[in-house]
């Protein structure tokens, strides 16, 4: 009877027993298992360093000018400026007229002169007659020596007062022509002061013009870098717009300025919409060309103000190298020391990237070749 007593107590703690074994074998078998591979930080592609032509440059800046500027003023004195008809930014030739002056003051001027020269004339040729009788009558002793050299002299004076009747009408004509102000050189007018109806005086300044519709670049580079611009060589500037055009270099200034160190470079610019005289333009001079190792400039990173690349290594592992960058062309930086030519780089996603993470290395995306044939229809 005992015996039949106790068979569920052991029942009870048989059934204990099996569930706390069901709890722990599970972890132990999980414990047996191998433990999980470390997931990659990031998928990236690789390059290899190319060796290829850089454009050595030398960056400058400075402000665009005229080549020539010239100021047109009034040379008549009193006139009463009577029809403008340019305006600013117009372009003009030489010889063009650009305003006039009211005519009439100065044509009678000129009427008056011309009034005075044919009555110098006509006292000169009376004079003259005079002395040509009074020659003849010399050897007859009807008149003295000192007659005949009074005749003589008046004759000498009627001449000079005709040469200067001759000049004063010329002054009047010149006045009288430069009631017309002309273009002195082809260009374009960069500024309008002439007022119609203004009475100005000589030398007042009516416009300006830049000669040729010219202008240069006027870059400033330091005094240690002069050596290595030559007349000729071509610089490459880019306007505030954003617009790239191409001069030439013209001449360099023989004297450096003593506050900045600075020498002045004048490049000649070719005509483009978007540049300006007065506005200011970089630029960089383009001294030649080399070979060198390029990468491209999104495999370049920054780290504690170092340039620096990742390099592919064993086990997809990168590895963080410091490399020492040269001159940029376009898409491309020179690499100068620290990376050997045939390392395999990260192309771009450096910034997610730390010394010794593993990565992913996969195939760039190439376009399908076309085979010419028909894609068959899907069923």
């Amino acid at each position: 009877m005992q015996r039949l007593q106790r068979t569920p107590a052991f029942i009870a703690a048989a059934a204990l027993c099996a569930l706390v074994a069901s709890a722990v074998l599970p972890s132990r078998a999980a414990d047996d298992k191998p433990a999980a591979q470390p997931r990659p930080a990031l998928a990236v592609t690789t390059v290899a360093p190319q060796r290829g032509a850089v454009t050595l440059r030398l960056p400058a800046n400075g402000n665009v000018a005229a080549w020539q500027e010239a100021s047109i003023g009034a040379e008549s004195n009193g006139l009463r400026l009577l029809d403008v008809r340019v305006n600013v930014g117009d372009v003009v030739k030489a010889g063009q007229v650009l305003a006039t002056f009211a005519t009439e003051t100065v044509q009678a001027d000129v009427a008056q002169a011309r009034a005075s020269l044919a009555e110098a004339q006509a006292a000169a040729a009376e004079a003259q007659a005079n002395a040509e009788r009074a020659r003849t009558l010399s050897a007859t002793g009807a008149l003295s020596a000192q007659q005949i050299q009074q005749y003589a002299t008046a004759a000498q004076t009627g001449l000079a007062r005709v040469e200067a009747a001759q000049a004063q009408l010329r002054a009047q004509q010149l006045r009288l022509a430069h009631t017309r102000v002309l273009a002195p050189d082809n260009g374009v007018i960069s500024a309008r002061s002439a007022t119609v109806g203004a009475v100005v005086g000589a030398g007042t300044e009516l416009f300006r013009m830049v000669r040729r519709g010219r202008l240069e670049w006027r870059a400033e580079v330091a005094s240690s870098e002069l050596p290595r611009i030559k007349t000729g060589m071509q610089a490459e500037v880019v306007a505030a717009s954003g617009a790239k055009v191409t001069g030439t270099v013209r001449s360099i200034a023989p004297t450096v300025d003593p506050q900045t160190r600075n020498a002045l470079v004048y490049v000649d610019l070719p005509p483009h919409a978007d540049v300006r005289a007065g506005m200011f333009a970089r630029g960089d001079f383009l001294l030649g060309g080399r070979d060198a190792l390029t990468v491209p400039q999104s495999a370049i990173v920054v780290r504690d103000g170092f340039s620096a690349v990742f390099v592919l290594g064993e086990g997809s592992r990168v590895q963080l190298r410091r490399v020492q960058t040269g001159q940029r062309t376009g898409d491309r930086v020179e690499v100068l020391d620290g990376l050997p030519a045939g390392a395999a780089i990260v192309e771009r996603g450096g910034a997610f990237l730390n010394d010794g993470d593993l990565v992913r290395v996969s195939e760039p995306k190439q376009a399908p070749a076309l085979t010419g044939k028909a894609p068959e229809a899907s069923k």
